[in-house]
């Protein structure tokens, strides 16, 4: 029974380094779906060949951070074989049975946590803040045209159906009030809007391409549509006024 709780550990353990790789992956510019995929791509050790992975390869900061995951990768994959084999192979059959069965229950719970928006939005900032303490990630590709410091970056923000920005004009969403610009928008059809009109609808499918605080920026990522969305609007306005006054 050790071997299978040192293998749900080590599930754990992957969820949550691919969880913090993200992070560090979307704050270096990168939108939070293309960055998950990119995390999980590089723990898992399947590579693929698309202008995303090309986009981390030539980024100095994305390649150290996807170097590190294939390592943790590589290792991680010997020992949850490693793991498995030793807790199934000297066991008779109803020890196997009982095992199997926890081993079951515990993926199930594991599946539920990772897809759940509750604790993605709280793991998330929990994340974000230990990044922004002790790590010093910045948008190098950037930082030399626009200048950036004190945690501002560019990101690229991936529109859902049931996201906050999606449906509505610049002009609604009144992003500005919270220190956020949109620089341009990448239409799902694959048409750019560049320097966008306050006019300019964003909708499901689009990227848009903001600048602003990095925190700002994560948050306003996974910012769902509805009233919530609209109260943490309202919020970060007043923090921004609060900031500028």
């Amino acid at each position: 029974m050790i071997a299978v709780a040192t293998l749900i550990i080590i599930i754990l353990l992957s969820l949550l380094i691919t969880r913090v790789a993200t992070m560090m992956l979307t704050l270096t510019g990168l939108s939070k779906e293309s960055a998950r995929f990119q995390a999980r791509s590089a723990l898992s050790g399947v590579g693929f060949t698309t202008a995303e992975a090309e986009a981390v390869v030539n980024h100095p900061v994305r390649r150290r951070i996807v170097m590190t995951l294939m390592l943790l990768g590589s290792a991680g994959v010997i020992t949850v074989i490693g793991a498995l084999f030793l807790s199934f192979a000297n066991a008779d059959l109803k020890e196997r049975e009982l095992r199997l069965l926890v081993l079951i229950v515990a993926l199930g719970l594991l599946v539920l946590l990772s897809r759940s928006s509750w604790v993605d939005r709280r793991l998330s900032a929990l994340i974000g803040r230990g990044l922004n303490r002790w790590t010093d990630l910045e948008v190098r590709d950037y930082a030399a045209l626009l200048r950036l410091a004190d945690r501002f970056a560019v990101m690229e923000l991936a529109v859902g159906e049931g996201d906050w920005l999606a449906g509505k004009s610049l002009e609604q969403l009144e992003l500005r009030k919270e220190g956020v610009v949109v620089l341009g928008i990448s239409r799902a059809a694959g048409r750019y809007v560049g320097v966008p009109s306050f006019d300019t609808r964003i909708e499901a499918g689009d990227v848009a391409i903001c600048y602003g605080h990095s925190d700002r920026l994560c948050e306003l990522d996974g910012r769902p549509a509805g009233p919530q969305g609209d109260r943490a609007h309202a919020a970060a306005v007043v923090e921004r006024k609060r900031l500028a006054s």
